[in-house]
């Protein structure tokens, strides 16, 4: 016989569940790259795609159960791509831009549908770089990237101290990312809702989402509990790789 609390957290577990299916069916937006446009100036009919998870939906368990990545990725980043290519349905040469130049460059997309593209862009964006970045065992940094995180942030376990208290600041829904230069110098940026900081011209090493569609399944509210987990699940070799990109200015999103 179930006692209240089970019954209150089935309860919290459909709601999850219901509102994951609304966002799909009502977000305005969501996209990655730009595809090549068909004909100079314009964008194809779909620019914007959602790439596929590189792994297995369980392969992060038991940090993000598989349950947790097919609602987030389908459900979640697919509405936003599904509205970012609606917000691009209407027309105009800002939809055949790479989608790190449309974030960058946002008083350029129209008045009537720049709100859907910056939350539905940045939403594509942040969680292409997401999926990216996971799939891996944790353990430590290495290498080049291993010596700017010493240089920058005075150690590994430093850096991890005060990403996991800066998500946990968080008001409401966010990331916490770090930032790269293009000289290897790394920063620590949050960011609200889907902004992110393509939108102030910079570049994402790696970062974490702290809306609670990402978490609230395994941990409900204990949102610094899932920040401590989450670092067992980066792929170093992924985020080593998107450092040297960014020195040689070749990383997009």
């Amino acid at each position: 016989m179930q006692s209240a609390n089970d019954t209150l957290l089935d309860e919290r577990r459909r709601g999850f569940l219901i509102g994951a299916s609304v966002v799909a069916a009502t977000a305005l937006g969501g996209g990655a790259l730009a595809q090549p446009a068909a004909t100079a100036g314009r964008a194809p009919a779909m620019p914007f795609t959602l790439p596929p998870l590189p792994y297995a939906a369980r392969a992060n368990e038991p940090v993000i159960d598989a349950e947790t990545m097919e609602l987030h990725h389908d459900k979640h980043h697919g509405a936003y791509v599904k509205a970012l290519n609606e917000a691009a349905a209407g027309g105009g040469a800002w939809a055949a831009k790479p989608l790190d130049v449309i974030l960058a460059q946002l008083e350029q997309v129209p008045e009537a549908v720049r709100t859907a593209v910056r939350n539905n862009g940045g939403g594509h964006a942040n969680h292409s770089m997401f999926w990216e970045i996971m799939g891996g065992r944790g353990g430590q940094p290495k290498g080049d990237l291993a010596g700017a995180i010493d240089t920058d942030f005075g150690s590994f376990a430093k850096l991890r101290e005060s990403f996991d208290a800066a998500g946990a600041k968080v008001f409401g829904s966010g990331w916490v990312f770090v930032t790269v230069s293009r000289e290897g110098r790394l920063a620590l940026v949050t960011k609200p809702n889907q902004d992110t900081p393509l939108m102030d011209g910079q570049r994402v090493l790696f970062g974490n989402d702290v809306w609670e569609h990402a978490y609230y399944l395994s941990y409900r509210n204990r949102r610094a509990d899932y920040l401590k987990a989450w670092w067992d699940i980066v792929d170093w070799g992924k985020v080593g790789d998107r450092y040297a990109r960014a020195k040689e200015g070749a990383l997009a999103i």
